[in-house]
């Protein structure tokens, strides 16, 4: 080589050169994705950067994952009930009067919201959760034979829910906004209940427990920090450990609702080629 001549980089050095350049790549994916939707640059600075573990933006990022959390649970929760119910053509395992339970609780919000003239986008997606559920109600009730039954429940159910959003005394609507989440945790307690008798858990959703929980945990977040520890924080941490339990009994008893599934196939087979 001439004095004048330029020496490039290293072969060794040369599979660095991209590994560094993809690393910073992805570091500037990860600060794009934290900054845009977990917290502002300053505190991506504070823990990241300087190392400092500032305790208020650890309190926004746990705020901001906990509404992520709840939004999920109210948009998504019921869809993948609702699909595999659809999709399996059974509602095996599914309690009616938890679900009725839930249709409640889940109307109490759009009651409150109707009575007090809220705007539609401040309660549709409440709406939304509450369509699903109805439909999710009518479905176990048609594979149990008692369509027109479910059909006929949902129209009273509805036309009973409309003429208390309209007609109902103020302190009758707030009471049943008050009962909600009561509601709810009765709901969690008599599938608790089903389960444990019919010893599998059907044709419950695995996804829809595991949303259910991870949302009842962003409302105890957000009820300890708007009222520390109440009563309705009490009553958000009961719905959690609900959840929770629902949760380890659809991961516990895997084989034994396999096997309720396979006993219970010849049978429907039979009793659609009776039919």
């Amino acid at each position: 080589m001439t004095p004048g001549e330029h020496m490039g980089p290293s072969p060794s050095l040369l599979w660095i050169i991209p590994s560094y350049t993809g690393a910073k790549m992805v570091m500037s994916l990860v600060r794009n994705f934290l900054v845009g939707n977990l917290m502002p640059e300053k505190c991506y600075e504070q823990i990241f950067l300087t190392g400092n573990v500032h305790v208020p933006c650890l309190k926004f990022v746990l705020n901001r994952i906990a509404g992520f959390w709840i939004i999920l649970d109210t948009f998504l929760a019921q869809t993948p009930q609702l699909l595999k119910i659809l999709w399996r053509g059974s509602a095996e395992g599914l309690s009616v009067a938890s679900v009725l339970l839930q249709l409640y609780a889940l109307s109490c919000p759009v009651v409150y919201a109707v009575a007090h003239n809220f705007p539609f986008f401040a309660w549709a997606e409440r709406l939304f959760t509450l369509s699903q559920t109805a439909a999710i109600l009518f479905l176990i009730m048609h594979h149990q034979g008692e369509t027109l039954k479910g059909l006929l429940l949902l129209l009273v159910f509805g036309g009973v829910m409309f003429l208390l959003a309209r007609c109902a005394a103020t302190a009758v609507v707030s009471m049943m906004q008050a009962s909600n989440l009561a509601a709810v945790n009765a709901s969690k307690v008599f599938q608790t209940i089903t389960n444990h008798q019919n010893g599998h858990t059907g044709q419950l959703s695995t996804l829809s427990v595991f949303l259910t929980w991870t949302g009842s945990l962003g409302l105890i977040v957000v009820s300890l920090q708007e009222s520390g520890s109440s009563f309705t924080s009490l009553l958000h941490i009961l719905s959690s450990g609900l959840s929770f339990v629902l949760l380890l009994q659809v991961c516990c008893s895997k084989s034994s609702t396999a096997a309720a599934a396979a006993t219970a196939a010849p049978t429907a087979a039979a009793a659609k080629k009776t039919d």
